[in-house]
């Protein structure tokens, strides 16, 4: 019996499949018979952690400068962020948006990593 019933099961680490199961100290694969134990599967390493780049596929980190590449509108005002626009200290945050700066004379905003390079 699990311990924690909201914790995922890792995927098979052959086949990566999801339909894996717990069979007492075991993991089992249904779909390659894969079986391995409890101990050499550690959920927080297979964690796999996300790399953030830039249209020209530079890596960002936080606190880099980036420049805008496209004219950017403002959702819900007729203002634009030129092209050519420098943002400083950026911060890179999980989903659509995965930007978070602020903008000389706009203040706070997301941005996408498509429509910004690495200065």
């Amino acid at each position: 019996m699990r311990s924690d019933p909201m914790t995922p099961l890792p995927p098979c680490p052959q086949c990566q499949s999801t339909f894996v199961y717990e069979d007492g100290a075991n993991y089992i694969c249904p779909e390659c018979s894969h079986e391995w134990s409890r101990e050499a599967a550690p959920a927080e390493a297979a964690e796999v952690q996300r790399v953030w780049k830039d249209a020209h596929g530079n890596v960002l980190n936080d606190g880099d400068s980036v420049t805008v590449i496209k004219d950017l509108k403002i959702k819900g005002s007729s203002a634009v962020v030129k092209v050519g626009t420098k943002v400083k200290n950026i911060r890179l945050i999980e989903g659509d948006h995965d930007i978070d700066c602020k903008i000389d004379g706009f203040g706070s905003m997301q941005l996408k990593s498509e429509y910004i390079k690495k200065a």
